[in-house]
């Protein structure tokens, strides 16, 4: 007998928050089989949707690191545990694939174990998962993926982590342009020097971003979403970045940046329809420049991984 668990993909840094802010979406999203075996240890038994591109030794991977810290912590290294992963979503797409595997892998042994640890005590150890991916520290990614909503990261060191009112109506649209950028490389263009008045500009609109989430006020929430620091040194990665920004903001939305380290480029709206006819005029810009895209239209989504 196995215990299956889904975790969503996620909106890292929601443009303006490099690092800090992150939410959920409720598709698409990986799950995780976990099972007991006679076997001591964590192995991978099963990996699908990868094409061949993910590690199955346990400490090369996201899912297999993260259960293989949470059995460390609980004294049960001997313990026999395999697992199955289960890839539904894109890699490279800068939608958290490797952290949803991740949160999705101790949601499982968790429940599988019976430990009792609520989601947010298990995010230490889906965060140690991740960085097997990323090589950093942000939870950006795997917080919101785990506990679901949208969520500020104070400090990623110490996961001081807290979920953000979610305005009601709020919708995102993420289109997925069918090639990759990994998350290192994305990191490693970025200039370490931020000049003061970019700075200042940016705070701002971290703190009216937070402000219209609890407020309920979306007119605010769109003066804010303005990414002018990390946006403009990543758009380059991304063809026709620009024309579907511009595509995007004509049909109403709130904002429109690049989802985490990218390709995927998102946008926010204030109803589902602005957010769908968004999604429709995205994916014909990047068609016009020869790149075939998927789209995804979703509320946030405050339950983040769950057993199915």
């Amino acid at each position: 007998m196995g215990i299956k668990a889904f975790a969503p993909a996620s909106i890292g840094n929601l443009g303006i928050g490099f690092d800090i802010l992150g939410m959920a979406i409720e598709r698409p999203g990986d799950e995780v089989v976990a099972r007991k075996s006679d076997t001591p240890g964590v192995r991978i038994v099963k990996i699908t949707g990868h094409g061949g591109k993910l590690p199955y030794e346990t400490e090369q991977n996201t899912a297999g690191m993260a259960a293989l810290r949470l059995l460390e912590f609980l004294g049960e290294t001997g313990r026999g545990i395999e697992l199955e992963i289960h890839k539904k979503m894109p890699l490279g797409s800068g939608l958290g694939s490797s952290a949803a595997s991740a949160a999705a892998a101790v949601l499982a042994v968790s429940e599988l174990l019976r430990t009792g640890l609520s989601k947010r005590e298990l995010l230490p150890f889906a965060h140690a998962g991740e960085q097997v991916a990323t090589g950093s520290l942000q939870a950006d990614n795997v917080a919101p993926s785990l506990l679901g909503g949208i969520v500020l990261i104070r400090d990623n060191a110490t996961l001081d982590v807290h979920r953000l009112h979610a305005p009601r109506g709020l919708y995102a649209t993420v289109v997925h342009p069918h090639f990759e950028v990994l998350t290192r490389d994305a990191r490693a263009i970025l200039k370490p020097e931020v000049p003061l008045a970019d700075y200042v500009r940016q705070s701002a609109n971290v703190a009216g971003f937070v402000v219209g989430c609890y407020t309920g006020d979306v007119a605010l929430i769109g003066r804010s979403l303005r990414d002018i620091i990390i946006e403009p040194q990543r758009a380059g990665l991304i063809p026709g970045f620009y024309e579907v920004q511009s595509a995007a903001m004509a049909e109403g939305v709130l904002g429109c940046s690049i989802s985490g380290s990218g390709p995927s480029v998102f946008a926010l709206s204030a109803n589902s329809l602005i957010a769908e006819n968004a999604g429709l005029v995205m994916q014909k810009a990047f068609a016009r420049h020869g790149i075939e895209s998927d789209v995804f239209v979703s509320p946030v989504n405050q339950e983040g991984a769950v057993i199915c």
